[in-house]
Order: C-alpha cells, then structure tokens, then sequence
C-alpha cells in the first residue's frame, strides 16, 4: 500500500519524531488522477530535526524525490507539512 510506503521511507530517510499520512484521496472524487480504489492523494505531515538549516523548498523537494517510484505506481497528490521540532512547538 502506498500509505505505508510513504511512512516508511520519510521514517528511514529523515527519522521524524512525528510522522502522519492521512489518506485524503475520498475529497477527490472526480477529480485528475482520482481512481475508485483510492491512495491517489495524501498529506504529509512530518517533523524532523533532520530539515533543521533547510528551506521549506528544499524540505518539499528532497521529500518528492523520495517518492519518485509511488508517483509513478498512481500516487497523483502529495502535500506536506514539514517541520522542525521548534517550528512545531516541541
């Protein structure tokens, strides 16, 4: 399952304390790249002492290149919420 795949890589490559991926791909329905089956959009949400001295950009782009294969498997959406512990508040 996509889900998991995307949990675990963001876990091996960034070791996150913090780690949600909720599946968003039922809000849309109808839309470019929706199938029925679903796991078609996801968000991400993360936080990691790892993106400390990183951009927001540079977070979301070494994160995408981590799903090159799901993306190509019909991942269709991916959004991110990508923190530090201290941008988070912990």
């Amino acid at each position: 399952m996509i889900k998991e795949r995307l949990e675990s890589k963001i876990r091996a490559a960034f070791a996150p304390e913090f780690v949600d991926v909720i599946d968003e791909s039922a809000k849309h329905q109808g839309h470019g790249g929706w199938r029925p089956e679903g796991e078609t959009h996801f968000h991400l949400k993360a936080i990691a002492r790892s993106f400390e001295g990183m951009s927001r950009v540079a977070r979301q782009r070494e994160v995408y290149k981590l799903y090159r294969d799901e993306f190509a498997a019909g991942l269709h959406a991916l959004s991110l919420d990508l923190k530090t512990p201290e941008e988070a508040g912990r």
